[in-house]
């Protein structure tokens, strides 16, 4: 992050001073003012945005980026694992999932990596536990009530807008909840900024206008609501713009993917947005829901790229997909795989240092209790993320210093 000049300092010390005359309720509404304290502080970002895919149930990872080299991998999966004539190659041994040709193609063009055997140490088999650990970017015996996300948040200052990291979502997950402050999570701007107009939380929000309370969770919601309804609106103006092109899935995901691109073409200063596709618990009759997710995932995936290209924003966007964890390495009795550990995690952007499996080959051999086991802690992967693409401080943001990989 640069410093603030003692030029910026002044000014949004002026702008401080002018909000401070204001009502309590419309000092944090005020759009105008409060977009200029907003755009002075944001300019201290590194304009590179980050998009965080979330495959929820636990995606099988090596159906998915498959050893196809490896015979270990179709014994172990006779009628689950993916036959060698349909895996969309990368060499020898590793290819794609034959569902994921636009992401095979961004392969192609240098803007697709993955990374093999990402977890973290005393793997936890609960889906909501372990999607606490990867939300709270902690170690497994650690129980944080704020996420990652949020955190940098947090470091980036008290007059951060929520819209800065954006959930397309009704739901805000922890990942995006910070000490100070948090993301917000929003699927349609207009029914968020109905919810924020509403008048019984307006005649609330007046009623405490009008009176001199030091009550601190006061004044935290007065601020909450205001913030809220500010970054609906502003949403709400992005999304109008649109910009999007490309043929995006006629699925949630896809249009999902679809708000994203058109914020970020409609110049939206949101940095983070935060994505989800659900149904990867495929305990039986795996091969056709998760092939049929990929499918949508791929083809959301290669639109947005796309849309970015044409735009000159793709070199600058980062889209890393996870899941809680894997499956494992043998099939079941269902035609379908179990609760595993380590998996993997997949990078796609113009800005990439390497394309492909960035590596070594899981290890189907040497197996703990049937799974894989974890190489690379997931924290690194934030690290290096956090580090190297948001320009923030990790050591700050996740408590420790990680060892940082180098694929942007």
């Amino acid at each position: 992050m640069n410093n603030f000049s003692r030029k910026d300092f002044l000014r949004i010390s002026a702008l401080a001073s002018a909000t401070l005359m204001l009502p309590k309720f419309l000092r944090g509404a005020d759009t105008s003012v409060q977009s200029e304290i907003n755009n002075l502080f944001l300019s201290q970002t590194n304009g590179k945005r980050l998009i965080v895919v979330q495959f929820s149930g636990g995606n099988d990872g090596l159906n998915m980026v498959i050893p196809h080299g490896n015979d270990l991998y179709h014994s172990n999966r006779p009628t689950v694992g993916i036959k060698v004539p349909e895996v969309l190659k990368f060499d020898d041994y590793h290819g794609l999932n034959p569902n994921m040709k636009g992401i095979h193609d961004l392969y192609n063009n240098g803007h697709f990596a993955a990374l093999n055997c990402v977890g973290y140490p005393d793997p936890n088999r609960s889906h909501f536990r372990s999607m606490d650990i990867w939300h709270g970017g902690c170690g497994p015996n650690e129980y944080l009530t704020t996420g990652w996300i949020g955190r940098y948040l947090d470091s980036l200052g008290e007059q951060t807008p929520p819209h800065q990291a954006v959930e397309i979502d009704d739901t805000m997950s922890l990942a995006l909840k910070g000490e100070t402050r948090n993301g917000i999570a929003n699927r349609n701007p207009k029914k968020m900024k109905i919810l924020t107009e509403d008048k019984l939380l307006m005649q609330i929000a007046n009623d405490y206008t009008h009176h001199e309370s030091d009550h601190a969770l006061v004044d935290y919601l007065h601020q909450c609501l205001a913030e809220t309804a500010q970054s609906a609106q502003y949403l709400i103006e992005k999304s109008k713009i649109g910009g999007a092109k490309e043929i995006y899935p006629q699925h949630a995901f896809g249009k999902q993917m679809k708000n994203v691109a058109d914020l970020i073409l409609a110049g939206s200063e949101t940095s983070i947005f935060y994505v989800t596709l659900t149904g990867f618990d495929t305990h039986a009759g795996q091969n056709n829901q998760q092939n049929r997710l990929l499918g949508i995932y791929s083809q959301a995936i290669e639109a947005l790229a796309k849309d970015l290209q044409a735009a000159g924003k793709w070199n600058d966007t980062l889209v890393m997909t996870f899941s809680e964890f894997g499956r494992r390495v043998k099939q079941n009795g269902s035609q379908g795989t179990d609760h595993g550990t380590a998996n993997v995690v997949m990078f796609a952007s113009g800005g990439l240092k390497k394309k492909g499996v960035i590596t070594e080959a899981a290890d189907l051999q040497n197996l703990e209790e049937g799974d894989l086991i974890y190489k690379i802690d997931f924290r690194q992967v934030y690290a290096t993320v956090l580090q190297n693409w948001l320009g923030a401080n990790h050591e700050t943001i996740l408590g420790q210093k990680f060892e940082l990989l180098d694929f942007v």
